[in-house]
């Protein structure tokens, strides 16, 4: 689990009640702290949960006063049954991910994990940066048999809760109805799988790069 800007925690590894130390990060972006210490937290951490001081975590989101749940899905139904990604981060830095395919009779891939108050930071800032809160999608491709996108965020008192097809390109964009919003949709959501896919792999590799 990441722990970003904030004194060196202790966490628990459940499987093996293993306690270690983890050395305290710089201030710097997520991003460049992530390719520092890529090695050290895949070495680190295995297929099981992490909590890096979680009570504490608990006990912060609950005085913030602002609660911040996303959840995105992405999929579809064909010749190889329902295939889809989805995640969801909640309110007490749960982050769960699932990824199905049937292709080559893959099974379903699902994880579980606790991220940080940073990390939850790091999230809105991103989600309030795209301004996708201010969006509509009444004018966006409704979806169709090709796939469906679903993305529901709740940030204090503002709730969404988007839906329209899968978008292949920036071209499907531009000939959109609302070339503006979706564009805005295209680009958060990218950002949202490349956060993710960093975090689960940092989770969850057994072996460092």
């Amino acid at each position: 689990m990441l722990q970003l800007n904030a004194p060196p925690s202790r966490f628990i590894h459940r499987r093996h009640h293993q306690t270690t130390c983890l050395v305290n990060p710089p201030n710097n972006s997520f991003s460049q702290w992530y390719e520092r210490h890529c090695g050290l937290l895949m070495h680190a951490c295995f297929d099981t949960e992490y909590i890096i001081g979680f009570q504490d975590f608990l006990r912060k989101m609950s005085s913030s006063g602002r609660d911040f749940y996303l959840r995105y899905y992405v999929g579809h139904k064909g010749k190889f049954g329902h295939e889809f990604l989805e995640f969801e981060f909640r309110p007490d830095g749960k982050l769960r991910y699932a990824n199905n395919s049937n292709y080559k009779n893959d099974t379903m891939i699902r994880k579980e994990a606790f991220v940080s108050r940073s990390v939850m930071e790091e999230l809105r800032r991103i989600v309030d940066d795209a301004e996708i809160m201010s969006e509509d999608d009444s004018l966006w491709p409704s979806p169709d048999r090709i796939g469906r996108q679903e993305l529901e965020i709740v940030s204090g008192d503002e709730h969404i809760s988007f839906t329209t097809s899968k978008i292949g390109s920036l071209a499907d964009v531009n000939d959109s109805r609302d070339p503006e919003g979706l564009r805005c949709f295209y680009y958060l959501v990218q950002d949202l799988k490349c956060l993710v896919f960093s975090l689960i792999g940092m989770h969850f590799k057994i072996k460092p790069i």
